[in-house]
């Protein structure tokens, strides 16, 4: 590991691989990131959440070399992104929002350069190659040129280009958007063993079952700051209650159904007018589903489902990102 800046030893922390503190970036007028902090474990998950706009991918292109911060510092392994980025290239792997592949060469041998450059064998580039091609369902399409290829291959190739040199630091931007929820579940899969070998991921997503899934913790990101973080588990325990749900039998009674229950809960419900359904915050100890079901019933509205259920990520993303800060 790489001496670390003197000014920077009170942020080093034990086995963290990924450290930033009081991290800003200032296009302008405009503050895309403000005094933001985060310290990632090596061998974990961390998923990076927030509203669209609200820094994850400064973040990101902060950590990962591509964008100097206007004030705060970085470390990735040990190594200063801004005094020491060739170290911090060479042991990230990076896949950004859009594909960035050759159109003119085949998926293979797409594969195959990035393994070079990783200064693998061309053996070690070839059999990393095929273990990725086959991982990501491309076999069958590797020696075709990616022009040739659709869309949501191309996403998976270049997912595969960030994997190929087995990273010490993944960071995915965004890595499942367009793709098909069957290869979504491989990649998670593959994300997954490569944790259990040592990897450290850094996740942003859209997908909040995603996070849910794959991140043993999350930071939570709005109007450029840190707002939250913690295990999924933890976050929803600290938004509290569950969400009173239930369909109603006839389409045309939700909106009645919901300003029946509007008075039980701490939140407005949301309706689904498309499934006749709505959910609403309430506490756990309300007697909610009781009161709900007697207001429902004395004014003759059949339900198809009444239930409680326990926050979900969902949940705690629009809570806690709600007005911003």
């Amino acid at each position: 590991m790489a001496a670390q800046n003197p000014s920077f030893e009170s942020l080093a922390s034990g086995d963290a691989i990924i450290e930033a503190r009081n991290v800003s970036v200032n296009f302008g007028d405009v503050h895309a990131l403000i005094d933001a902090s985060l310290t990632v474990p090596e061998g974990q998950v961390r998923g990076l959440l927030g509203p669209n706009g609200a820094g994850k991918t400064t973040l990101v292109n902060v950590i990962s070399t591509l964008l100097s911060p206007t004030s705060g510092t970085a470390l990735v392994n040990g190594f200063d992104v801004t005094k020491q980025g060739k170290q911090v290239r060479s042991i990230i792997g990076l896949a950004g929002q859009y594909a960035a592949v050759d159109n003119l060469l085949t998926g293979r041998e797409n594969l195959e350069i990035v393994g070079s450059l990783y200064q693998l064998s061309r053996s070690e580039a070839k059999a990393q190659a095929n273990d990725v091609l086959e991982r990501l369902s491309l076999t069958e399409a590797a020696d075709r040129p990616v022009k040739t290829y659709s869309g949501g291959m191309r996403r998976r190739l270049d997912l595969g280009a960030s994997l190929v040199g087995r990273p010490k630091v993944l960071i995915l931007d965004e890595p499942t958007t367009g793709l098909d929820p069957r290869i979504r579940i491989e990649l998670w899969d593959f994300l997954k063993d490569l944790v259990t070998e040592g990897t450290t991921v850094l996740l942003t997503t859209q997908y909040l079952e995603e996070a849910d899934a794959l991140a043993d913790e999350i930071t939570l990101i709005d109007s450029g700051r840190v707002i939250a973080e913690g295990t999924p588990s933890a976050l929803k325990e600290k938004i509290g209650g569950s969400s009173l749900v239930l369909a109603t039998r006839n389409s045309a009674e939700i909106a009645e159904a919901a300003r029946l229950v509007a008075a039980i809960g701490n939140a407005e419900p949301v309706i689904d007018e498309d499934k006749a359904s709505l959910s609403m915050h309430v506490d756990s100890d309300s007697g909610a589903i009781v009161q709900a079901a007697q207001a429902l019933d004395s004014a003759g509205i059949a339900v198809s489902e009444l239930a409680l259920q326990s926050p979900s990520l969902d949940e705690v993303f629009l809570r806690l990102t709600k007005g911003g800060n």
